[in-house]
């Protein structure tokens, strides 16, 4: 099991896009995945097509009220099983503030739960709080996103300071594994400056013992979308909503990866192929859900046998 933070304090660089649609391929891919919503904003959960107002156990109850986290997974369907959030996630810092180890909750929370999961993915808030803090506490990996702006990059520095004192004090097992560049437009010069900057580096930093000395930088560059941005009004991931997109063939791109940081022989699954199998798992759900149709219709199945 990989437990992964997608994380940057800095807001508006894809974090969300990424996490609802990175897993939402890797369950296309036949991977169980578990996504945790540690953002107040609940973006996540809206993208899923849930109303936060309306849930009645969320990641609140799991960091503040000793709920256990197989009790509090909705299931989304399609390999997907989702830690919702809500706007009482605001109130953490206060509410932990006098518990001891109170970093560390989800990640007791995460070892407690004992069912059979690939992969664990949590959304962090764009904060260095006691959310964030909670999620590289339980993690073993950061994904960070990243856009090809200056601003992004002030970002980052600050990031990656507070990752090397995570590391050194609360988590050693925790490392940087991948960098991703969202809405990448390489036509122009500042994304290929600040692509070539950020590749020097890390490259720079292979040879010195840090929590990224062996980071990815995915060769996936998410591009800008329009459909990326439409699918979380539907409630659904751009797989389910624009399979021919773009964002769907840039995020399958980056679950082939993702897939085979840990699998190396893994066979890489084209778009084609998860066109048809998605066909076919459509197929075979509109087979039961007609067959479940006929067997509840007073008239259907079952027929009367005249006598006489």
């Amino acid at each position: 099991m990989r437990i992964i933070s997608i994380a940057n304090q800095k807001g508006g660089v894809g974090k969300t896009t990424t996490t609802v649609n990175l897993v939402g391929a890797l369950a296309k891919c036949g991977q169980k995945v578990i996504v945790i919503d540690l953002d107040p904003q609940a973006h996540l959960t809206t993208c899923f097509g849930l109303d936060p107002r309306d849930l009645e156990t969320t990641a609140y109850e799991v960091l503040c009220k000793e709920t256990k986290l197989a009790d509090a997974l909705l299931d989304i369907g399609n390999n997907i099983k989702l830690l919702s959030s809500s706007l009482d996630l605001a109130a953490v810092e206060q509410e932990l503030s006098s518990v001891i180890g109170r970093e560390t909750v989800l990640s007791c929370a995460i070892e407690a739960y004992d069912e059979p999961v690939d992969y664990i993915f949590i959304d962090c808030p764009p904060s260095l709080g006691m959310l964030t803090l909670n999620a590289f506490s339980a993690s073993r990996e950061i994904f960070i996103p990243l856009q090809a702006h200056f601003l992004s990059l002030q970002g980052l520095s600050q990031l990656l300071e507070m990752l090397l004192l995570v590391n050194k004090r609360i988590n050693p097992n925790l490392s940087v594994s991948g960098l991703l560049f969202c809405m990448f437009d390489a036509r122009t010069s500042l994304s290929t400056e600040i692509l070539k900057d950020i590749t020097t580096f890390f490259e720079e930093q292979r040879d010195q013992e840090s929590p990224w000395q062996h980071i990815k930088l995915f060769d996936t560059k998410i591009r800008r979308n329009i459909k990326l941005a439409e699918a979380p009004s539907y409630g659904v991931c751009i797989f389910d909503y624009a399979l021919e997109s773009n964002g769907a063939q840039d995020y399958l791109s980056l679950a082939n990866e993702v897939i085979a940081m840990d699998q190396a022989d893994a066979q890489e699954i084209t778009l084609e192929a998860l066109q048809s199998k998605i066909k076919i798992q459509n197929k075979e759900k509109d087979i039961v859900d007609g067959v479940g149709l006929a067997q509840a219709s007073p008239s259907g199945i079952k027929t009367s046998i005249p006598h006489g």
